[in-house]
């Protein structure tokens, strides 16, 4: 389409250029040849751009008559400075703009034409730097965009694997140790028996509601409301009860006006002492334990102590404690566990009521 234009406009315009080299078969070839060397420009943009604005000077060198030669240079010259190459285009653009002069000099060249030239040429650059600016900015945002869904996804994973861990650490190592109990007092003490296996099946039961509710959101198909009410501090209740079948007498303290909290502190407030008491029966071999609630007016601060031997960092028999420091940072609070010097474990969290989510 550009070959037709070029060809057609200078011919038309060739009709008002008496002085001009009559059109010749070389004159048809080189109108041709710069649009044709455009079918490249994607691929090899800057010997494209050489190549059109040489096949000019040469078309204007040989003096045949002005029009639209110059079209196949300025696409060349523009997708060239779109491609990124903008120092070859301005070069090329710079030699190609003295070669101009130096022929419209011996040709006639007014300074008029002279100063449009160069102003049509500097605004072809222009238009492609806006171009290479605006392209890069859309790669820029969709990068950002994937980089941002990846992590969104991330965050996701871990947040359901800890759910997961947390809804099952507990309730399974509570059902385990009351299942070790009615086996060892099944024949001596049938009614002791009996209480571990109601609170076998109890545990169970919260267990499957639990999993349930965290399927149901993870298939997006509940469309009623959860069975089981969101874990908060106002559950704590039933978790210390629940703790207390399994051999650890645990108690709750308060400190500050106890009020409501947001949804994710509070979730996270539960989980952590859930884990830690968690660890207490799995793994300290504590008879005692002490959980502590503080609140403050800009954070929530939760603390467990035990009487037992303590767990090493990192030797919870898995993700429990990482899993606490993550639910803290998460948040922006900070989490400290470790021996006490009076003999125990403890476990303390510091939640800011307006942490991140």
């Amino acid at each position: 389409m550009l070959a037709a234009v070029q060809i057609i406009g200078t011919q038309v315009g060739a009709a008002e250029q008496a002085g001009a080299r009559p059109l010749d078969a070389l004159a048809y070839a080189l109108l041709a040849a710069g649009p044709l060397a455009l079918l490249g420009r994607r691929r090899y943009p800057v010997p494209v751009a050489v190549a059109t604005v040489a096949i000019t000077l040469g078309y204007l060198a040989l003096g045949y008559p002005n029009g639209p030669v110059v079209f196949s240079s300025a696409v060349a010259l523009f997708s060239a400075a779109a491609a990124g190459h903008r120092y070859p285009a301005w070069i090329t653009a710079s030699l190609g703009y003295a070669g101009y002069v130096l022929i419209g000099v011996r040709h006639g060249l007014d300074l008029t034409n002279a100063v449009g030239t160069a102003a049509w040429l500097c605004l072809v650059l222009v238009v492609g730097e806006v171009a290479r600016g605006r392209r890069e900015w859309i790669e820029t945002a969709r990068h950002a965009r994937t980089e941002a869904s990846r992590r969104r996804v991330s965050d996701e994973r871990l947040e359901i694997a800890r759910e997961l861990h947390d809804v099952i650490a507990h309730n399974i190592s509570l059902i385990n140790v009351q299942a070790g109990v009615a086996l060892h007092l099944m024949d001596e003490q049938p009614a002791q028996a009996r209480s571990a296996l109601t609170t076998i099946k109890q545990a169970s039961k919260e267990t499957l509601q639990e999993l349930r509710a965290t399927l149901g959101v993870l298939r997006r198909v509940d469309e009623e409301a959860p069975r089981a009410p969101t874990p908060g501090l106002n559950r704590l209740d039933a978790l210390v009860e629940r703790v207390g079948t399994a051999g650890v007498a645990a108690t709750i303290e308060v400190a500050g006006d106890r009020r409501p909290l947001p949804a994710a502190v509070d979730v996270a407030a539960y989980r952590i002492v859930q884990e830690a008491l968690t660890n207490v029966y799995r793994h300290s071999g504590a008879s005692t334990a002490t959980v502590r609630i503080e609140y403050g007016d800009r954070e929530v601060t939760v603390q467990v102590d035990d009487d037992g031997r303590g767990v090493p960092l990192g030797d919870d028999g898995g993700n429990g404690i990482r899993g606490m420091h993550e639910r803290a940072t998460a948040l922006g609070g900070t989490l400290t566990a470790g021996p006490r010097q009076e003999g125990g474990f403890r476990v303390r969290a510091r939640l800011p009521l307006d942490g991140r989510t």
